[in-house]
């Protein structure tokens, strides 16, 4: 498609004050772009406001979960800015610790899908009206695990998968006004959520280790994620795979996912790990967490869920 340049355009980030959301807003505002940061706590977005330049940015305290405070953040971007082009529903939250399905607590459960999916879905309703009325552009943030095996966090993964349909469907019903949407999926990040499966606890690590290649379980610093975020809206780009070693799994997914669905099943070391889990085996976290660059991002199948995770 032709490029889409982004500068003067209005850009909504939810999330914004966490890893992904913060590294995005630095690369888009240096594109030019208006931006409107949304998240949780009213200080961290007003503290990224103030160091973007504030003439360029409106921060708001928007909880993804109310469709009323989204339906006022849109309203308010207009009469700051006049209008709403790009829309990036990056918010999202994690557990605090693995889990089965026969042992997460139900609220935990039910809470990553009202956030995850729910909030998405909340978030693009939103904006719609302007970006149909402006040509613009909506970009969700899915993760690898849309594809990948969500064992012992199934609430984050089925979320992501959910999330990912939810793009492909908006992205051919907007193109009847020009309109385009596009998914991220991002690998492991370097971020707060991630710390518990570098080092920062035993069980969450081992499994990472254990469950993961090695090629496919290092993480990226989330300004590596930005670049490619503000590539894909200026290319309105329908996939954004990052690291590009993901992309290839993500392409054969039919092929490789029941390949590596058995390998987990025959992995003693993986199953003895899952069993330890089943039984009550607690996590711990005896020394501090492995030094990684970078801020934050919610790959992670083992991440604590803070207010602003993504």
């Amino acid at each position: 498609m032709p490029r889409y340049p982004l500068a003067g355009k209005t850009v909504l980030i939810t999330g914004a004050a966490g890893g992904i959301g913060t590294a995005c807003a630095r690369a888009l505002r240096a594109r030019g772009a208006n931006l409107v940061l949304a998240g949780r706590t009213a200080s961290s977005v007003a503290a990224l406001a103030r160091e973007l330049g504030e003439e360029g940015t409106l921060p708001l305290s928007v909880d993804v979960t109310d469709r009323a405070a989204l339906d006022d953040a849109v309203a308010r971007t207009v009469d700051r800015f006049g209008r709403l082009d790009v829309v990036f529903a990056n918010a999202g939250i994690a557990p605090a610790r693995p889990a089965t399905v026969a042992t997460v607590d139900p609220a935990t459960f039910e809470r990553v899908i009202e956030v995850n999916l729910l909030g998405v879905w909340r978030t693009a309703r939103a904006a719609l009206p302007q970006i149909r009325a402006h040509r613009g552009h909506v970009l969700v943030n899915a993760s690898v695990y849309a594809y990948v095996n969500g064992v012992v966090n199934c609430a984050y993964a089925a979320s992501k998968a959910a999330v990912e349909q939810f793009a492909r469907a908006l992205r051919v019903e907007l193109s009847t006004d020009g309109a385009t949407a596009g998914v991220l999926y991002p690998g492991w990040v370097a971020t707060e959520m991630t710390r518990p499966v570098f080092g920062g606890d035993d069980l969450a690590t081992r499994m990472r280790e254990t469950g993961f290649p090695r090629a496919f379980a290092a993480s990226i610093p989330a300004e590596a994620v930005a670049l490619r975020v503000v590539q894909g809206i200026e290319r309105r780009t329908a996939s954004i795979t990052v690291p590009r070693r993901w992309q290839p799994v993500g392409i054969l997914r039919g092929v490789v996912n029941p390949l590596c669905d058995r390998l987990l099943i025959r992995n003693t070391g993986f199953q003895a790990i899952l069993r330890a889990l089943e039984n009550g085996a607690s996590a711990t976290t005896p020394h501090p967490p492995a030094p990684t660059p970078g801020p934050p991002h919610a790959g992670s199948p083992t991440a604590p869920a803070p207010p602003e995770p993504e």
